[in-house]
C-alpha cells in the first residue's frame, strides 16, 4: 500500500488592485462586476476557496509604494505595480465572517510595530476567525517601505533577522502567558480571571522593552499558526526554527527538492523539530482551460498585459537593484541583493535548473512580472494535476499557493476544473479534516 500527499492549497492575493500579475487589471475578465476595496469581492473570493476545501487565503502586503526604479515610485503608480494596496488585516472579519472553514494569512510586518500591539492585534483576529488566522513574519525589505516611515538607512538583513527572533520571542511570552484555566467568569463571586495564572512580561531585551500582561485571553489556537518565507541562509534558519508552514518560490522540481531538502536538515537537525512537522508550500500559477489550446490562448492574453516598465519597477523594488540602469539584453548576474534574495534566484534559474542559460534584463522583469519566476502551469486539468503531482511527489512540496491572475476567474476555474481532477486521484481532500487552520494544515496524507 502506498501512502500518498494531499495537496495544501492555498490562494494567493493582495488587498489590492493588482496582486501578482503585474498588469492584470488590464484584463477583460478581471474582477468582472467587482471592486476590490469591496467587501462582495472578498466574500466571493473567499466562498470560492472555501467551495474548493483550500487551507487558507494568504494575503500579501507592501508597506509603500516601491521607489528603487529610477528612484522614484512613478512607474509603481503609473501601472499599478501593487499599488494601490490596502492594509491586509482589515479584510480579515470580512473573509472569516463569509465562511466556516476557510483560513486566513495575514502578512504583516515586524520592522515598524511594537509586538505588544502585534501580539494583540493578532490574538483578537484568531478570536474574530474562530482559530483560522496564520501570521506571515516578514521583515521589511524594501528601501520605500522604511523611506516611508522616516528612515534614511534601512536596516541590514542579518540585524533584521536578530531583531525579528527577538521580536517572536516577546510575542511567544505574551500568547503563553494566560494559563488555560485562567479564566474562571464566576458570576456570583464577581472574579473573571485569577491573577496568579495571567504572568506578567517583564521583557528587556537589546530591541525591545515590554511589561504587562497580554491584554487578550487565550485565542482558539492560543498562537496563530506562523508562517515565513526566509530563503537567505539566514532567512532558512529562522523558517526552519519557528514556521509551520513554509512558502517558497522555484522555478523547477530540482530547485524544489534542493530546497526541501536543505530545509529538513536544519529543521530536524539544527532546530531538533519532529520530521514532517511543517509543510512546504511552494509557488504556482495556473492558466486551466478545457483544452490546451484555449489554456495557451488564455497564457498569451495574460502575457500581453504585462507592461515592461511597470515590470522592471516590481523588479527593482523586490530586489533593491535599479534595473532601469541596466541594458535590457544584459544578462542578470548571480549576486546577493538587498532585497528577497530567495526569488531573485528563482529569476537566475528561470530557464535552467542549473542556471547555466544565461536570462536578460527585459527576459528576467516580464518572467517575474508574470508571478515571481513560479511555476506557471498552463492546460487542462490533466496536465495541471500531472505537474502538481510531481511537484509533490518529486520535489517534497506538501502544498501549493496559487498565485492570482485575472481574479476571481482564475480561482473559480481551478476550483471547478482542477480540484476535481485532484479529487479523482485522492490527492485532495473532500471535506475540511477539523476546525481550526491548524488542524486543517497538519493532516495530509492518504494510502492506497
Amino acid at each position: 500500500m502506498t501512502e500518498l500527499k494531499e495537496a495544501h492549497l492555498l490562494g494567493f492575493v493582495q488587498h489590492g488592485v493588482n496582486s501578482h500579475a503585474t498588469g492584470m487589471w488590464r484584463n477583460k475578465t478581471d474582477k468582472v462586476g467587482y471592486h476590490f476595496s469591496r467587501p462582495d469581492y472578498w466574500q466571493h473570493m473567499a466562498r470560492t476557496m472555501e467551495r474548493g476545501l483550500f487551507d487558507a487565503m494568504f494575503i500579501a502586503d507592501e508597506l509603500a509604494p516601491y521607489t528603487t526604479h529610477e528612484g522614484s515610485s512613478d512607474a509603481t503608480v503609473k501601472y499599478a505595480v501593487q499599488c494601490p494596496t490596502h492594509e491586509p488585516s482589515t479584510i480579515v472579519p470580512i473573509i472569516a465572517a463569509a465562511t466556516k472553514h476557510l483560513g486566513i494569512g495575514v502578512t504583516l510586518s515586524t520592522m515598524f510595530v511594537h509586538p505588544y500591539p502585534m501580539s494583540r492585534l493578532l490574538s483578537s483576529l484568531d478570536h474574530l476567525s474562530e482559530g483560522r488566522l496564520a501570521w506571515n513574519i516578514v521583515s521589511s525589505y524594501s528601501k520605500s517601505e522604511w523611506e516611508a516611515y522616516g528612515y534614511e538607512d534601512m536596516m541590514p538583513r542579518e540585524e533584521r533577522y536578530d531583531r525579528m527572533e527577538e521580536y517572536v520571542d516577546v510575542c511567544y511570552q505574551l500568547w503563553d502567558s494566560w494559563d488555560p484555566d485562567a479564566v474562571i467568569a464566576n458570576k456570583e463571586s464577581g472574579v473573571y480571571a485569577d491573577p496568579s495564572k495571567v504572568k506578567l512580561v517583564d521583557h528587556n531585551g537589546k530591541y525591545f522593552k515590554c511589561r504587562g500582561r497580554h491584554f487578550c485571553e487565550p485565542s482558539p489556537q492560543g498562537r496563530p499558526v506562523l508562517w515565513q518565507a526566509g530563503s537567505s541562509g539566514r532567512g532558512r534558519d529562522f523558517a526552519a526554527k519557528h514556521a509551520e508552514a513554509i512558502f517558497a518560490v522555484h522555478p523547477s522540481v530540482e530547485r524544489m527538492r534542493e530546497y526541501t531538502t536543505d530545509l529538513n536538515e536544519r529543521i530536524v537537525h539544527e532546530f531538533r523539530r519532529p520530521s514532517g512537522s511543517v509543510k512546504f508550500i511552494y509557488g504556482i500559477q495556473t492558466v486551466v482551460a478545457e483544452t490546451r489550446s484555449e489554456a495557451q490562448d488564455k497564457y498569451e492574453r495574460i502575457k500581453a498585459c504585462i507592461p515592461l516598465e511597470g515590470a522592471l519597477a516590481w523588479m527593482s523594488g523586490h530586489f533593491g537593484l535599479d534595473f532601469s540602469k541596466m541594458d535590457l539584453d544584459a544578462h542578470v548576474q548571480n549576486l546577493e541583493v538587498p532585497g528577497i534574495q530567495g526569488l531573485f534566484d528563482s529569476v537566475i534559474y528561470a530557464k535552467d535548473p542549473l542556471g547555466k542559460i544565461p536570462v536578460t534584463v527585459k527576459e528576467a522583469a516580464l518572467i517575474y512580472a508574470q508571478g515571481m519566476g513560479m511555476p506557471v502551469l498552463v492546460g487542462t486539468a490533466e496536465d495541471i494535476a500531472d505537474q502538481m503531482e510531481l511537484f509533490m511527489d518529486e520535489g517534497g512540496a506538501d502544498g501549493f499557493m496559487l498565485a492570482a491572475t485575472y481574479t476571481p476567474g482564475c480561482f473559480e476555474e481551478f476550483v471547478d476544473l482542477v480540484v476535481p481532477e485532484l479529487q479523482r486521484r485522492k490527492r485532495y481532500r473532500t471535506a475540511y479534516k477539523g476546525k481550526t487552520l491548524r488542524e486543517n494544515l497538519l493532516s495530509g496524507t492518504v494510502s492506497r
